[in-house]
Order: structure tokens, then sequence, then C-alpha cells
């Protein structure tokens, strides 16, 4: 029966960044200077893009930096460059939550 049953999916939050300063870059365009104020930040996360507390774009990050070297997360504490895939307005004081989609085992 387990096997016949649709599976269902829950979103699991897993880290929180606040957009702090916006930069400009020729080949990728706007890079978002982020603090993670909570969780992990991970290169392979969905994101929600939030604008005072409203859900603005869903996507995945294009590019996750730590000073000029390419990361696979950053923790909480630490600040890091983040691009958006096919998102370029950003602005400061936004926030960048990640989220992984967990599987609920149905009954």
């Amino acid at each position: 029966m387990k096997g016949l049953l649709a599976p269902e999916f829950e979103e699991v939050v897993t880290g929180e960044a606040e957009v702090r300063e916006l930069f400009r870059a020729p080949k990728v365009g706007a890079v978002a200077g982020c603090f993670v104020r909570s969780g992990v930040v991970t290169r392979g996360s969905k994101v929600r893009f939030l604008r005072d507390g409203v859900i603005i774009w869903k996507g995945a990050i294009n590019t996750l930096r730590r000073f000029k070297d390419d990361v696979k997360e950053v923790r909480e504490g630490f600040e890091c460059g983040i691009s958006l895939t096919d998102f370029q307005d950003v602005k400061q004081g936004d926030i960048i939550e990640t989220y992984d989609l967990r599987e609920i085992e149905r009954v």
C-alpha cells in the first residue's frame, strides 16, 4: 500500500540570509552581499526571496561565494555573496530563505 500512494513533501527551512549590500558584476549581474542570520545557506538548496514578509520569487542560487572563493555552504554568523538565477531585483533588507523538500511517509 505504501508504494501505491503518491508521495507528500514538506518544506523545511535550512537557512536565512539578510541582504546588507548590493554589488553589480559584469557577467553575473546583481550580487547580494548577505549576512547569514540563521542555519546554513547551501548552493543546492531551493530559495524563497522575501520582501517585507511577502514571497516575491522562488528559484535557486546561481553562485555562492565567500570572499573570492566559490563555496558549497555558509554557516550562521558569516557573510557571503549570493547571485540568484533569473532574478535581479534585489534591495537592502530583503531576506533570502533557503529550504529543502522532505518526503513525508504516508500511512
